[in-house]
């Protein structure tokens, strides 16, 4: 029965703590004794903390009066290892950061602590966070639960898998190339990439430069993105860009009847993808369709070399600026694999000319995307150009015979949205012939994180994939 509850929506358990029907000690010893038996054959959570510590927090959890809990008390969970939690080291995948516990959190999970979260550990990430498969030097490699033999995705993988087994109800992420949505599609649950600016990362460092990631939520429905969305947005003080909160609560379905929706599909034929993908999507358009909405494919509204270099520019700028101290750092290097190495001596040889060239396409391109967002109410794209790949492999090295020239350039699709901080939802759509999951962008404009999550809401509440889960997962 109480395996049953870890499915249960994080909005339920939360209300059945509040009025006694759950404990978070029950809850607690539920999602032990899950990470136990799951975690061994998935190796998503890392970094785990004393169970008796954490039985101990949860009876003190108990002990709070219902009128004094944030909107996640009680609800245990494990924070991506890109990010601070007091009392845990943060490793990033790479022995280059110590494994030494930080005595402060991150303002996510300072803002998340407030809400009332638990926190049990941290999900597993790719070296650095680069790259949509997570496995480092420091804790090894994360394994798709749908099959143990291919990757989980990333670079938010551990969290991913952490959701789709039952050993947490809501998780955080990162997104640069398809950090949330990737490894969502691949365990099919729910990534949210918000508007940039909506939840802001660290106040050190240069906060004017905008440097194409964003924090954001997972969930394996959308009622629980919105949740944790909202402990984990709205503005800092110390940063100079943000946005305000984003009206989420009381989240309703949206009214599909008449809604305008552009598919982008391989782009004109421009991006390789594997077989079954496209095709998976088109089946989802068809639900889409029979929602009420009026679905077209739409030709290529931009150049797509054009968007890659600038992309490519524009990250590889940012990564050197990120972690090129600690590059730096006498000894490091051979901690570093070669495509962060890649990166960071790439973005040390652009020129200021180089970076202002990406600037102007990439604004090119969010004014054309802002005249199609008033064309159509939302673009759809496929989350990923391949399926979850052998898990030895670090990279696909080609797509359907086509070569690739980057370590990353079979995530081509999702940089559109990523380029231009929209707001996208990675949704599930069922599974290949394969037996592995899948799932499709849909992206708003600018701002519209609302409308893209009614969407979604809508889309979930005619198909709940989530639930279509092996026997690993029940």
């Amino acid at each position: 029965m109480m395996n049953d509850v870890l499915f249960q929506p994080a909005q339920k358990l939360v209300a059945d703590m509040a009025n006694g029907a759950l404990s978070a000690v029950e809850l607690m010893q539920a999602t032990l004794a899950r990470v136990e038996l799951v975690n061994c054959q998935v190796n998503a959570i890392v970094a785990q903390r004393d169970p008796d510590d954490l039985l101990q927090e949860a009876e003190k959890a108990d002990a709070v009066p219902a009128e004094e809990r944030g909107a996640l008390h009680g609800l245990p969970m494990a924070v991506k290892d890109l990010t601070d939690v007091r009392g845990l080291p943060t490793r990033w995948g790479s022995r280059a950061y110590p494994a030494v516990p930080v005595t402060a959190d991150g303002l996510m999970v300072s803002r998340m602590r407030k809400a009332g979260v638990i926190f049990m550990g941290k999900t597993n990430v790719p070296e650095l966070g680069l790259g949509s498969h997570s496995f480092n030097d420091v804790y090894g490699t994360t394994l798709n639960p749908y099959d143990a033999k291919v990757s989980a995705g990333g670079s938010s993988g551990g969290a991913g898998v952490a959701l789709a087994t039952g050993m947490q109800v809501i998780a955080d992420g990162s997104d640069m190339m398809g950090s949330l949505r990737n490894p969502a599609a691949w365990n099919n649950v729910y990534g949210f990439r918000p508007t940039v600016g909506t939840v802001p990362s660290e106040p050190t460092g240069d906060v004017f430069l905008h440097k194409l990631s964003t924090l954001g939520p997972m969930a394996r429905n959308v009622q629980d993105i919105a949740l944790l969305l909202d402990v984990q947005s709205g503005p800092d003080p110390r940063f100079p860009h943000l946005r305000p909160k984003p009206d989420v609560a009381g989240l309703s379905p949206a009214r599909m009847q008449g809604l305008k929706i552009g598919w982008l599909g391989d782009w004109g034929g421009a991006l390789p993808f594997e077989a079954g993908i496209l095709d998976q999507c088109e089946l989802a358009l068809k639900t889409l369709s029979d929602l009420g909405a009026e679905v077209e494919l739409i030709a290529p509204p931009f150049a797509p070399e054009a968007l890659w270099d600038s992309w490519t520019d524009l990250r590889s700028f940012a990564i050197a600026a990120d972690y090129g101290a600690v590059f730096d750092m006498p000894g490091n290097r051979p901690y570093f694999k070669d495509s962060a190495v890649w990166e960071i001596m790439r973005g040390r040889a652009l020129s200021a000319a180089d970076v202002q060239k990406a600037s102007e396409i990439r604004s090119d391109w969010f004014r054309k995307a802002a005249a199609l967002f008033e064309e159509y109410d939302a673009l759809v794209m496929p989350s990923a150009q391949v399926w979850p790949f052998a898990q030895e492999i670090p990279f696909p090295t080609e797509i359907a015979g086509r070569l690739l020239d980057t370590y990353h350039r079979w995530m081509e699709v999702v940089i559109p949205v990523s380029l231009i901080g929209c707001p996208s939802l990675s949704v599930p759509i069922g599974f290949g012939a394969n037996g592995l999951p899948m799932g499709m962008q849909i992206a708003c404009g600018f701002g519209q994180d609302r409308k893209v999550l009614e969407i979604g809401e809508a889309w979930h509440r005619a198909t709940d994939w989530p639930n279509a889960r092996p026997a690993l997962m029940r």
